[in-house]
């Protein structure tokens, strides 16, 4: 294993024991919730700012023959273990706000020495936007944990679930790409072949989370039909995708998974639903 993967690796563990420890602590389905929703506000950000914008660019040396896919791995570590599990911490524990600039600062320091080992660059990005910025993020996830001990419903109902959701479809979308190279999108929106099926990914798990969340919202008669419905939804995006020279399959079984994922999705989402309109049930867990 490469120098740098050993960093990557022990942030990633090290944050996963944390979250694991958030959970055995309180003992209730909150805590994830709130995790998933930290990571659907990352991801989201990340897209902006690293995917569209070029913020920054890690070195995690996990997959060294792609270096674009390997800076993905690096901002998983970050925006889906790391940051996430800290801000779960915070609010769970119902820590007082200067723990929010403690926690900032302990960030701030390991994106300085990931800066001085250089297995992580700055292009526009600077320290004083992570410092601003992580008191807020931090800041998001303590209101939210409150509104979690509550019923939710309507706009904010939907928009929880949303941010929940997206994670789950944007990993399970994106990792196969990555690791197992079964399709390539090429929208024309980067030189690299990488950077562009990224952001072409980022794109197309954000509006299939979309329409799986409006799905769950139907009142439909048989329940049956909506799993039918995400599953022509994605064959079609499929078929015109391919037609369009955006999607390039390069195994067998790429159409089927993606066909099959948002059913699976949907079954999550359904699940979660549930539980965001039943804040007393969850008081009592």
């Amino acid at each position: 294993m490469h120098f740098n993967s050993y960093w990557y690796l022990g942030l990633g563990i090290l944050s996963l024991l944390l979250l694991v420890y958030v959970c055995l602590k309180k003992r209730n389905k909150r805590s994830l919730l709130l995790f998933f929703f930290m990571v659907g506000l990352g991801y989201f950000i990340e897209a902006i700012i690293y995917i569209f914008m070029g913020s920054y660019q890690y070195f995690p040396k996990f997959l060294a023959d792609e270096p674009y896919y390997d800076s993905n791995m690096g901002a998983i570590a970050s925006n889906a273990l790391a940051l996430p599990s800290a801000a779960a911490f915070i609010a769970v524990f119902r820590l007082r706000w200067i723990w929010l600039f403690v926690f900032t600062g302990l960030f701030v320091g390991i994106e300085i020495l990931f800066l001085y080992l250089h297995i992580y660059s700055h292009n526009w990005w600077r320290l004083s936007y992570t410092a601003l910025g992580l008191p807020a993020y931090f800041a998001t996830a303590k209101m939210l944990h409150l509104k979690l001990l509550q019923p939710l419903k309507g706009a904010i109902h939907f928009l929880i679930l949303l941010f929940i959701i997206g994670p789950i479809t944007g990993t399970l979308h994106i990792l196969p790409i990555m690791l197992l190279n079964n399709r390539y999108y090429r929208p024309g929106w980067f030189v690299s072949l990488a950077h562009d099926t990224t952001a072409f990914s980022a794109v197309y798990y954000m509006c299939l989370s979309l329409i799986l969340v409006i799905t769950v919202k139907l009142h439909w008669k048989y329940k049956w039909l909506k799993y039918a419905f995400v599953s022509a939804f994605a064959a079609l995006v499929t078929i015109t995708l391919k037609i369009a020279g955006i999607l390039y399959s390069l195994v067998w079984w790429d159409p089927i998974y993606y066909i099959l994922l948002p059913m699976v999705v949907l079954k999550i989402a359904i699940v979660v639903s549930k539980r965001l309109s039943i804040g007393p049930v969850l008081r009592k867990e």
